[in-house]
């Protein structure tokens, strides 16, 4: 696995000043202040060829809504892009964003996010420059920005010494294709509820089991469909 020194972003919107806060505190602040990553903003506006900084227009083919213009985009995309870059537009209609596409984003050199906006892109921008559409769920958002910073957040915590301990990534939900176990800490007893009698006793087998088991019982509960992916990816290893 090639990983990269330091992650370059560059997230293009209608609406930079969006983007104040959420790269200013916790982890991201401290993996931009170490250089880690490097995130840049580019208002597609400044990009609209007109004095009143325009960027969509009416659908061909009728229906409601707007659709963001083709030039503009691919101006802006082409004013950040590198031989290097990787561009991904945030859109309902993209792939689903997994803890897999994570880690595989994180091994790239310079990310170009493109956020949607309005009903959508004009698909010639996406066809001549994205690379790949990815959605953060099944459910449509006022624009892509809310995903660009989600998309960030769970990439950079697969970037090398973004994470004070690097194993901590590896053992959180998803990365085994289930759950991750639940927690405890102290005190042992809370308001009745005590802490699991093997999580203290020092046997870090019968842990290692008890929390595959706690891991499988909650991902039966809440999303049977990953159990399900789980024993059909086993079955093609054994096979």
């Amino acid at each position: 696995m090639q990983w990269v020194l330091k992650v370059r972003i560059d997230i293009l919107s209608l609406f930079p000043g969006y983007f104040q806060g959420p790269f200013d505190v916790s982890m991201l602040m401290k993996a931009r202040e170490k250089g880690l990553i490097e995130i840049h903003h580019t208002d597609i506006r400044d990009f609209s060829g007109n004095k009143h900084r325009r960027v969509d227009d009416r659908p061909f083919g009728g229906g409601p809504g707007m659709v963001l213009r083709v030039e503009p985009v691919v101006k802006a995309i082409r004013s950040v892009r590198r031989p290097v870059s990787h561009v991904v537009c945030l859109s309902p209609q993209g792939s689903v964003l997994s803890a897999a596409k994570c880690e595989e984003l994180a091994q790239k050199e310079h990310l170009i996010l493109l956020c949607g906006h309005y009903e959508g892109i004009d698909e010639r921008a996406l066809d001549i420059e994205v690379d790949e559409e990815i959605s953060i769920g099944d459910y449509v958002l006022t624009n892509g920005c809310v995903a660009a910073i989600v998309l960030v957040d769970a990439v950079s915590r697969f970037i090398p010494g973004v994470i004070g301990h690097p194993d901590a990534v590896r053992e959180d939900s998803f990365q085994e294709g289930i759950f991750d176990a639940p927690h405890y800490t102290r005190p042992e007893i809370f308001e009745g509820l005590t802490v699991p009698a093997v999580l203290c006793g020092g046997n870090h087998s019968e842990i290692r089991k008890w929390r595959k088991q706690e891991a499988l019982n909650k991902t039966g509960r809440v999303r049977p469909e990953l159990i399900d992916k789980e024993k059909s990816s086993e079955s093609l290893t054994n096979y």
